[in-house]
């Protein structure tokens, strides 16, 4: 009798145990979507600001209508980019580096940088990557506990039970993390 009692003893603490941690993961994972989701209304905001800069910049980068070409198929790339966060993290890394490169551009023309459209533009796009700068640190920091979670024994079993995958990071790309050579951006070395 008191080694069944001891049996369904251990029983119950192991499934507290399991409990516990499936919990936890379950924990983890929702902080990853609502960090995902804070991210997500800060690109939302950046989205609906580039069409405005990219019009205050059309007149005056004549030469530059590839780049902004390519930072407006990029926007509509990232919009549409729904199939996985891990996916929509790739699509925002490129868009962050080509929207980079058009600010250093603009640095070029004394007048756009004299426009008022442009400077307040430019304030705003600001105030926007500086709340995303925050909100991708608390998706980096939550990602960064479940896939811990995930990987670590003896939680990794359970979260292999429950088919948890390892996040994606947001990084910065190899381009934003080198010096920008102004020259190569204009492709004329200006």
């Amino acid at each position: 009798m008191e080694v069944l009692f001891c049996l369904v003893g251990i029983a119950v603490v192991v499934g507290l145990v399991i409990l516990v941690m499936y919990n936890g993961l379950i924990g983890k994972k929702n902080a990853v979507d609502q960090a995902y989701s804070s991210v997500d209304v800060m690109l939302k905001k950046r989205y609906d600001l580039i069409p405005n800069l990219v019009s205050a910049v059309q007149a005056y980068l004549s030469h530059e209508r590839g780049l902004l070409t390519e930072l407006t198929e990029l926007r509509s790339r990232a919009m549409g980019a729904t199939a996985s966060p891990d996916a929509r993290v790739v699509a925002e890394n490129q868009l962050s580096s080509v929207l980079g490169r058009v600010m250093v551009v603009a640095e070029a023309y004394p007048d756009l940088k004299a426009s008022d459209n442009f400077v307040q533009l430019q304030a705003s796009l600001n105030e926007i990557e500086e709340q995303l700068s925050a909100a991708r640190r608390a998706y980096n920091a939550a990602v960064t506990d479940l896939n811990n979670a995930i990987e670590m024994v003896p939680t990794n079993i359970i979260a292999g039970m429950m088919q948890l995958r390892r996040r994606e990071l947001f990084a910065a790309a190899e381009t934003e993390r080198a010096n920008v050579n102004v020259g190569q951006l204009f492709g004329n070395g200006r």
